[in-house]
Parts: structure tokens; sequence; C-alpha cells
């Protein structure tokens, strides 16, 4: 299998061939360095007999890296038509392993493409990297892991730690379902084109210990915490609707706190806090009113 991609023309030729310009629009950054593609690959374990799916493949310096590996198959999802053609002949030196499925990533569900163990590997598209992940954590036990790489910024955020400056909602979400940490930069001269910013990966597993939460309630609550940020909890939660010195006095947590000292934990007692006050409205107003005199 190693021998057919090696005889493959090298990327920049399918670049030119197939007039695969980085578009900017599609927040495009192609990977051709063929060594940090496989350590990109490497550092998402052992792939035998999984189901890998990489999104954006581009001109498939990534997906080349995953074809030498043991997974049973390879699915890539590409928006750009160019890229699906100039595919092809990798899809045909992968002896029938490789899929490349011509879609918007953000219109499909990732989880029913192929049959578990899934992992995700994948050079995030810039401009739609922190909606997938959102996207996928609601999914997340689809998933054995996703390795993944962001610009280092939202990579940051992603691993921050409470009362840091990165801490914010995509922290509590991530860290609330799984173990996410970075495992290396790559820097931005690795790209063509080079964008302007450094970019990291980071490996994503789901816990088997995670604190029991409705995904949507836990989502609002935090959304709501960090969309005012610099203000103390008890204003910052009044787009809730709900009385906010009550949810906090449910939960435990103290008015005066800002949302970036307030750990997972903290946020999944609000949630659940929050779930009570909507479903205690929701039955109060459900009460047939009482009979006359």
């Amino acid at each position: 299998m190693t021998g057919q991609v090696a005889a493959l023309p090298p990327l920049r030729d399918i670049i030119a061939h197939h007039d695969l310009r980085a578009t900017k629009s599609l927040g495009q950054n192609f990977l051709l360095d063929l060594n940090l593609t496989r350590k990109i690959v490497r550092a998402a374990g052992d792939l035998t007999g999984r189901t890998a799916i990489e999104i954006g493949p581009g001109p498939g310096g990534l997906t080349r890296a995953l074809v030498e590996t043991d997974a049973a198959r390879i699915i890539a999802v590409e928006y750009d038509s160019r890229a699906v053609t100039a595919l092809q002949s990798l899809v045909q030196a992968s002896n029938g392993r490789l899929t490349v499925l011509h879609a918007d990533a953000l219109a499909t569900n990732i989880s029913a493409l192929g049959p578990e163990p899934r992992v995700v590997v994948a050079n995030l598209p810039y401009n739609i990297g922190t909606p997938l992940l959102i996207g996928w954590l609601k999914q997340i036990d689809a998933f054995e892991s996703l390795t993944l790489m962001f610009q280092k910024e939202v990579a940051e955020r992603i691993v921050a730690l409470p009362g840091s400056e990165a801490y914010g909602r995509l922290a509590v979400m991530t860290g609330w379902l799984t173990q996410a940490r970075l495992v290396f930069d790559v820097p931005r001269e690795a790209f063509t084109p080079p964008p302007k910013i450094t970019s990291s990966v980071v490996r994503i597993v789901p816990r088997q210990d995670r604190l029991e939460a409705d995904f949507k309630a836990m989502e609002t609550v935090v959304a709501a915490a960090f969309g005012q940020r610099r203000k103390m909890l008890r204003s910052a939660l009044k787009p809730l609707q709900v009385d906010t010195e009550q949810l906090l006095q449910n939960a435990g947590i103290k008015p005066t706190l800002r949302a970036e000292v307030v750990d997972i934990e903290g946020f999944v007692r609000l949630s659940e806090a929050f779930s009570g006050l909507i479903a205690a409205s929701a039955q109060s107003h459900a009460r047939p009113p009482d009979e006359p005199a």
C-alpha cells in the first residue's frame, strides 16, 4: 500500500494539474510535508480496523498518511469539487479503502459514516473548526477519538483551565465531555499558503467518568455565563430569564463570582438547577386555574 501511495505524483503537481489553489473563503491552507502529516496521524494512535474520517482533505497530504495506516476504511468529506477530482488517483491507490464524499461537513452527520470504532483525524478549515467541534461533542460517544488541528488560539481555548484568560465556553463544553490535550504546534511555514498564525494539534478522547447533564441546558447556561464574562454571574445569567439568585443558590454558587473561575462541576450544577427551574415553571403554567367558589 505504501508503495502505491509513494508512486503518486507529488502534491504540488496534483495542485498544479487540478488548479487547486487554496481558497480563503473555504479556510483552506494545505499541508504538503508528508513527514508532518504522518506525525499528525501517529498522534491519533493505532488506527488498525478503525473508520478514519477526515474533513477538508484538499490535495490529500493528510489523506495519504491515513491510507498508509491499517485503518479499515478512510472517509474524506470535501466541499471543494476541485479537490474531490484531485483525490481520485489516491482513491484508486487505496484498494477500495478510501471514499471521498463531496459534501458540506457542517451539514453532514459524520457519526453515521462507516461502522465503529470511528476516529476523526483532520486539519480543520479555520472558518468552521469551532462549530464542527461543538456539533461532534453533541454525539461524542460515536467516536473513539478526535485528533484535530486548529489555529493555536482556538486550541488553547479548548484545553484551558478555570481561572485562565483562555477559559470559556469551548473549554467547559469540551472538558465536560472529553479529555483534551494539546499535542504539538505546527508553524505557519508548514502550510501552503502560510496562514498568519501558528496552528496546534489537539487530541480529544471521550470521558468515561463524565458528570451527567442535559447538553442543551449546559450549552445554554455556559453561553450566557461567558456572553458577558466580565460581569458577575448574577448579572451575566439574566438572559436565561429565570430567577438568577434562586438559580445560583440552587447550584451552590456565589452570585458575585465570574464565569471564568467556575469549574466544570460548577457549570454542571448550574445546568441542573436551570433545568429544574424551567421544569417547575412549565409545570406551574400547565396547572389548570382554580375552580371558582
